[in-house]
Order: C-alpha cells, then structure tokens, then sequence
C-alpha cells in the first residue's frame, strides 16, 4: 500500500499533538503550515517535515488536516490551493461542511477528537472518540482507516450533533476545570494542600460514569443545608465574584433536584 502523505495548517496544540500522534505511526507529514515560523519550523523538525507559510499545496498531499482556531478556520479554508483529489479536514467542533462554502475544495471533511489538549501533554488515543463528517464515502473511508491506526474509535455524526457534543463538552469539561480552579484559589490563598483533594475528584468523575451524574450529586446544595451553605458564604467573603459563583450554582443544583418535590 501506498504511503499516505498528510500535511496540517495549524502548529498549535490540536495540530502539534495530531501531528506527532500520526507521525509515530507511521504516517508521512510532508507540510507543516504555520503563520508562527518558530513553532512552526519547530514541530517540522519533529515530525521531519518541511515548514511553509503559505497555503500552496503540491499533489502528493493524500490530506490537509486544518487545525486552526475558531474565529481563522473560514478565511484559511478560503486560502487553501490544493489538487482537487486533496482531501481537506478541519478539527473544529462547532463547524460543519459549511464553513467550506468560499472555498474551491471538493474533497472534505471534519476530523474531530473529542478531547481537551494540551502543549507538551502526552495524549493517550487508545479509544479516544473522533466524530467524523466527510463529502462522500470516500473521505469517510479515508479518516476511519487514519482513527483506526490511531487506536481510536471512528463515529459518523452530522453537524447539529457534533456540536451538541461540543456544547456538553463545554459543560463537562471545560467549567469542571473552572470549578477545580476555584477550588485551588481557596487552597492556595489558606496555603493548603490542593492535591488533598484529588481522591475525592477521582470518585466524583468514576461514579458518574457508573451511575450517572444526575443520581450521584452530593453536598449541602442539594440537602439545602442552610448552616453549611451561610458558613461556606462567609469563608467566600474575600472574594465576591466567587461567591456569586457559590450561589448561583447552588440554587441551580437545589432547583435541578428538587422541581418536582
């Protein structure tokens, strides 16, 4: 079987991680595209390929994966020149094929792992779920046999449904590690231990997946434990804006379990 060739606009996280991930398998990365030459030319080297500013691609280029923010993804995609038998992906929840619609690509698709990423992080992929969206059966065939050699595990889902996924993913990760936060900012600011608290995290994420989150919520919101509640507000006196978080969230748990009560 022919060698594939796969090249990526993006040197940020999404794509340095992507990048690595497909080179430790095997995979040829001919092109690293970044308008940042020092992380740009630095992940090239790791993955010994060559650096480009441009958007000009050659023919040998199986995929383009686009990982890029947001708020670039369409006016890049427009920029794209490459051979019409290239298929282009982007990683990119919150978007569908529609955000190619200025571009001259014919071939294309949405490559996307549903998972946080950080620089420098190793990422495990075994398993990890990458929500596809492809042109044709071709592109689909195309990216589930890239997931496959992954580890990872291939799902066909359209647009409206991926970014519900983004949405929830929003929620559960996303504002979990603000609330973590939160908690650390009480910890460090009494100078205690914040690691303290990892067991009982642990419990919190294994038990919702094992029971699920909606019969395994615990704490004084729930119980509308006035007396704990009152005492947690005062120790968030030095801090207002957390203890509006404090509130809101507590009323918002009391009210989700007890509406129908």
């Amino acid at each position: 079987m022919r060698q594939m060739n796969i090249s990526f606009i993006g040197a940020g996280r999404v794509g340095d991680i992507l990048s690595r991930a497909l080179y430790s398998k095997g995979y040829k990365i001919n092109i690293i595209v970044s308008t940042t030459e020092t992380n740009g030319r630095k992940l090239a080297e790791t993955v010994n390929a060559e650096w480009s500013a441009s958007y000009e691609f050659s023919s040998i280029d199986d995929l383009i994966i686009v990982a890029v923010s947001d708020r670039s993804l369409q006016k890049v995609l427009s920029e794209i020149n490459c051979s019409p038998d290239t298929m282009v992906v982007h990683t990119a929840g919150s978007f569908g094929l529609e955000v190619f619609e200025n571009s001259s690509i014919s071939r294309k698709g949405v490559f996307y792992p549903l998972q946080t990423f950080s620089k420098d992080r190793k990422i495990g992929f075994d398993g990890l779920p990458f929500l596809l969206e492809a042109s044709g059966e071709e592109g689909y065939s195309l990216m589930e046999e890239i997931v496959k050699k992954l580890g990872s595990v291939s799902y066909r889902i359209d647009t409206e449904s991926r970014k519900l996924y983004h949405l929830a993913a929003v929620f559960a990760c996303n504002f979990t590690n603000y609330m973590l936060t939160s908690g650390k900012r009480i910890t460090d600011l009494y100078h205690l231990p914040f690691d303290l608290l990892k067991p009982l995290v642990e419990e919190t994420v294994n038990k919702a997946f094992e029971m699920g989150p909606e019969n395994s919520q615990t704490g004084p919101g729930i119980r509308n434990d006035i007396n704990t509640l009152n005492k947690h507000r005062e120790l968030l006196s030095f801090d207002p804006e957390l203890e509006k978080l404090y509130n809101m969230v507590t009323g918002s748990i009391f009210g989700y379990y007890n509406n129908d009560k």
